[in-house]
């Protein structure tokens, strides 16, 4: 059962905009509703339990006690705004990303059992696909992009680049959450890293994305069984179906990785010089232990 929320603002323009930003985002299992008078929302909130109710500071507070709701939310006009016993203040003026985030965090494990989920937790088995070459210049980032939003198209998927450049101003904007948040986020003891991602993330058509680390260093300096738990975490929060890492040779623990992934694209060049840079690789590969590994490898004519 999806839960349910309200936004409840005499500007229909404002409402109406917040809920499709709501609405694209397939994390999350709402049922969204818009009305533009307390009268309205009162008569919704009778008729069925409300999960998450977004209403307009212009309601007197003995008016917004009358509403039932899991989550109470009251958009303020100032970013110093205050809101009631049991509600949480919302400067509507702020990004509508920002928003969410502050609804995300906000949410404590009432809205759990009120509105059974927040999230939308999916089925399955999830394709963990790695895109790896120790060959550079294949096309390695394009390929992984195109490939997600060719499977986004169908399945819910996620794609997050590991790699210590991964050029923010190139294939990805300037501003955006990214993998260093996540990854400080996994860290965090209690937190639901799925609710996280809810707020985080980017779109590039149907795939979400994080942008890349900023930094090479501090990406050089995480251990490599942070990145393990934060995909596993993703893994088995059931948010996605696809998750497609990019990853690159300089971070640690790459290998263990590679070894989490159920296949590994390889976009390979067709020279002598990148056939033996392979042969040197996937004889490292069995060197190390790492047959298994090498048997999920499909190598990928490189992208012109």
């Amino acid at each position: 059962m999806a839960s349910s929320f309200v936004i409840c603002d005499k500007e229909e323009g404002y409402a109406s905009a917040l809920a499709a930003f709501l609405m694209q985002k397939k994390e999350l299992a709402f049922q969204i509703q818009v009305v533009t008078s307390p009268e309205q929302a009162e008569e919704f909130l009778e008729e069925k339990p409300v999960d998450i109710l977004v209403i307009h500071e212009g309601w007197p507070r003995e008016e917004r006690k009358k509403f039932r709701a899991g989550s109470v939310f009251v958009l303020t006009e100032s970013d110093r705004g205050e809101a009631g016993p049991g509600e949480t203040a919302l400067y509507r003026y702020q990004s509508a990303d920002a928003l969410l985030a502050q609804m995300v965090q906000n949410s404590g494990p009432g809205l759990r059992t009120a509105g059974e989920l927040f999230l939308q937790k999916r089925r399955q088995d999830v394709r963990v696909i790695g895109i790896f070459s120790p060959v550079h210049r294949t096309g390695k980032t394009r390929y992984a992009l195109k490939l997600g939003q060719e499977i986004g198209s169908a399945s819910h998927t996620l794609y997050l680049n590991l790699e210590l450049y991964g050029g923010i101003g190139g294939y990805f904007p300037e501003e955006g959450n990214t993998l260093a948040d996540a990854l400080y986020y996994s860290r965090m003891e209690g937190r639901d890293l799925g609710w996280m991602l809810a707020s985080m993330v980017s779109h590039m058509g149907p795939l979400d994305y994080l942008l890349p680390a900023r930094v090479s260093e501090d990406l050089k300096a995480v251990p490599g069984k942070d990145f393990q738990r934060l995909i596993s975490q993703i893994v088995t929060e059931g948010m996605y179906e696809v998750v497609i890492l990019d990853l690159d040779e300089g971070i640690r623990d790459v290998y263990e990785l590679l070894r989490m992934c159920t296949e590994i694209h390889m976009p390979v060049p067709s020279d002598r010089i990148a056939e033996a840079k392979i042969f040197q690789f996937e004889e490292e590969l069995h060197l190390l232990g790492y047959d298994d590994v090498k048997q999920k490898i499909r190598k990928k004519e490189k992208l012109r």
